[in-house]
């Protein structure tokens, strides 16, 4: 089951009961778009686009979040949050205090964009804040689940789409890495900054149910346009199973 509202999380998160979700998985947006400087052009192959739309603009502040995540987190529910160098002391700053642990992860991506002009470091790796309370259980299957590092690929062609492109589209395989690990088949995810919608597609694929908020209707459509072909494709694959 999935359930996708368009419009601004700040209020929408409202509307969601106390204590009905296992999960918040989200990525808001990093703030980056002013220090953009356009389009790059790469030798040999289309230029890479470095510029983020006017969604990124807004500044996030977790205060402004604090309040409705604790209020709808199951008690033994837990979050993980996306987020910048640059930004992880404000999330820490804000919700470790309310939180019995705050840690966070790294996703290293093996491919990340090139620097041509090589000066300086590639932004290879990303955080993604992890906060949960005393009485959490997890999925570990071995040692190596435990690590708080993951290397995968950023999100390629054919899982990325076309139209629209979004800059912060996340690879499926990252995404269901953690919803193993932190929730069990039935549980509720969310994810109130939903993009295209990648958490709600790997949630689906692994049994649970899903709500995403998105502002930009752009967004939004293609993310239930995914919705919609891929319970074509499951209707299809339970056709030819008889």
């Amino acid at each position: 089951m999935y359930d996708l509202k368009l419009g601004d999380c700040f209020k929408l998160l409202d509307e969601i009961p106390d204590k009905s979700v296992d999960l918040i998985l989200t990525d808001p947006p990093y703030n980056i778009a002013k220090y953009s400087t356009g389009n790059i052009d790469l030798p040999g192959r289309s230029a890479l686009n470095n510029d983020l739309g006017d969604w990124d603009k807004k500044e996030i502040e977790p205060k402004d979040l604090l309040e409705n995540f604790k209020r709808i987190i199951k008690p033994k529910g837990n979050i993980f949050i996306f987020t910048t160098y640059n930004q992880i002391g404000k999330w820490h700053e804000v919700f470790d205090p309310e939180f019995d642990t705050f840690q966070f992860m790294v996703w290293h991506k093996t491919n990340p964009a090139p620097k041509i002009y090589k000066n300086g470091f590639l932004n290879s790796c990303e955080l993604i804040v992890c906060l949960w309370n005393k009485g959490h259980q997890w999925n570990f299957s071995n040692q190596k689940e435990m690590h708080n590092f993951i290397e995968t690929p950023i999100c390629m062609q054919p899982e990325r789409l076309k139209s629209p492109k979004h800059p912060a589209q996340k690879p499926l395989k990252l995404l269901e890495h953690i919803i193993k690990i932190a929730s069990n088949e039935g549980d509720t995810i969310l994810d109130p900054f939903m993009g295209v919608g990648s958490t709600g597609i790997a949630a689906c694929k692994l049994n649970r149910d899903f709500i995403g908020i998105e502002i930009e209707k752009e967004y939004f459509d293609a993310a239930n346009k995914r919705f919609q072909d891929y319970k074509c494709k499951i209707k299809e694959y339970a056709m030819n199973s008889f």
